[in-house]
């Protein structure tokens, strides 16, 4: 019971490592049509949808559908993060249980 929880965290930190990679790269290239536009908008806009909505797209209408996408996997990825992080500190919690004492 031991090693298979053991496993299944150090499987968990790979998959935490490989969800932050690919996200960095989606959100960097959403990131980098968005600087070449011009695009202006906070933090508040991208957990905000009715705010952005409002705000922020009527004024670059031609950019939407690259704010939309960038807007999108910024909050997928910190879902994805969150729930990685709290299956870890769930996992880990059971471990301390499940302990060889040595």
């Amino acid at each position: 019971m031991y090693y298979f929880l053991v496993s299944i965290i150090v499987g968990l930190v790979i998959a935490s490592l490989f969800v932050n990679v690919y996200f960095r790269v989606k959100v960097m290239k959403a990131y980098k049509k968005l600087v070449q536009a011009n695009v202006d908008f906070g933090t508040v806009h991208i957990f905000n949808k009715k705010r952005l909505e409002k705000e922020v797209l009527p004024r670059y209408p031609k950019s939407k559908e690259d704010i939309l996408t960038f807007v999108n996997h910024i909050q997928y990825s910190i879902k994805m993060g969150t729930f990685i992080v709290f299956l870890i500190t769930a996992f880990g919690m059971v471990l301390m249980y499940y302990r060889f004492d040595y």
